[in-house]
C-alpha cells in the first residue's frame, strides 16, 4: 500500500476536521498526536477518519489544498465516506 496521500483527522475535543498530506501517515500520526503541529497542538487527540492515495506528493499537495477550499463539513463527510474527492464524483 502506498503512504503518499492525503489525510483527514477528527479532533475529540471539538469534533473537527483536519485535512493535510504525507508521504509518511504514520510519522505524521504521531506528530500531530504528540503536539508538534502547530495547528493542532490544542485539540489533541486527533484520529484518522480517511486516508486518500495518491500517486507522488506534489499531487497529495495540491488535493489538500483543494478539498480544503471547499471549506464545508458535508463534503469532508463526504470524502470521508466515499474515499474519494469531491471532484471525483
Amino acid at each position: 500500500m502506498k503512504n503518499i496521500g492525503v489525510y483527514i483527522l477528527e479532533s475529540r475535543k471539538n469534533y473537527r476536521y483536519y485535512i493535510g498530506s504525507t508521504d509518511n501517515l504514520n510519522r505524521r500520526l504521531k506528530e500531530h498526536n504528540a503536539g508538534r503541529v502547530f495547528s493542532t497542538s490544542k485539540t489533541r487527540p486527533l484520529f484518522l477518519k480517511a486516508f486518500i492515495v495518491c500517486d507522488n506528493l506534489a499531487e497529495a499537495r495540491s488535493s489538500e489544498y483543494r478539498l480544503k477550499k471547499y471549506k464545508r463539513r458535508d463534503i469532508v463527510e463526504k470524502a470521508i465516506k466515499d474515499l474519494i474527492f469531491p471532484w471525483e464524483f
